[in-house]
């Protein structure tokens, strides 16, 4: 096993994962449930399978599709998704600001 690649992988996705949704989504399923032992086991086995998939595509992928290619498009992804909700937290925004009272501008 290649410890450098262990560890650059581990320190990724550690921090990738804190303070995300899915962080949350355990906190607040252990703060209604007095088994937090049941909470982190479905947890801990739902992010092995997920990176387990992850892994597995992609290395299936990197034999079919070339590394720089996969990178490109996981960057773009990940620009699209960012873009996307930029764009949906200024419209948000937008629709929560209150409206100007009448009469609140200056007199003329």
């Amino acid at each position: 096993m290649q410890l450098p690649l262990l560890a650059s992988t581990f320190i990724t996705v550690f921090l990738a994962e804190l303070g995300d949704k899915t962080q949350l989504a355990i906190v607040t399923i252990s703060g209604t449930s007095n088994r937090t032992g049941a909470v982190f086991a479905g947890s801990a086995t739902a992010l092995v399978f997920a990176s387990l998939l992850g892994a597995g595509a992609g290395g299936s992928l990197s034999a079919v599709i070339p590394t720089n290619a996969l990178q490109l498009a996981a960057s773009l992804g990940f620009l699209v998704i960012g873009t996307r909700l930029l764009l949906r937290a200024g419209a948000e925004e937008q629709q929560d600001a209150p409206l100007p009272a009448m009469g609140d501008g200056e007199a003329d």
